[in-house]
């Protein structure tokens, strides 16, 4: 968390000394400063911070991969004239704890099309969904489980 912070305020520092106060500045400065950042770990000590950049963009492929194939499968219902929808609410248990995580797998259930999270049990260990595509309810569940829980699980730990 202290690398990020320190990644964060370098890549505002960049921002303030160029005197250009642009998203694309941000980002070129924020990964100038990753470059040093991993320029200074490699002499000392290193940190996870390196391995979970990698983490995060294997989830971030993973999602874009689960929104295409989302997108492609609502698309080819809509256009062909049979629907193929089972829609339906499924109580999803759940293996994470924390807020952050919970948020995290349930906005991105909501992002991806055909799904949306409606609400946490009051003890947070079941996500209420609403799927448009449930052909059997306990495959949809360890889908769920398996695919996003899964790797939010792992990008927290």
């Amino acid at each position: 968390m202290k690398t990020l912070l320190l990644n964060i305020f370098l890549a505002v520092s960049w921002m303030a000394i160029t005197g250009v106060f642009t998203a694309e500045n941000l980002f070129a400065g924020f990964f100038l400063s990753a470059l040093v950042i991993w320029i200074v770990q490699s002499a000392g000590r290193p940190t996870p911070y390196f391995a979970k950049w990698r983490q995060l963009l294997f989830f971030a492929g993973f999602f874009i991969l689960e929104l295409v194939k989302a997108n492609l499968r609502l698309a080819i219902d809509v256009v062909t004239p049979r629907h193929r929808m089972k829609p339906g609410v499924l109580a999803i248990p759940l293996d994470i704890e924390t807020d952050a995580e919970i948020m995290l797998l349930s906005t991105l259930i909501t992002l991806t099309p055909g799904t949306l999270s409606l609400d946490v049990s009051e003890d947070r260990k079941i996500l209420y969904i609403h799927a448009m595509y449930i052909d059997d309810p306990e495959t949809f569940r360890q889908s769920v489980k398996k695919g996003f829980e899964a790797r939010v699980m792992e990008l927290f730990r």
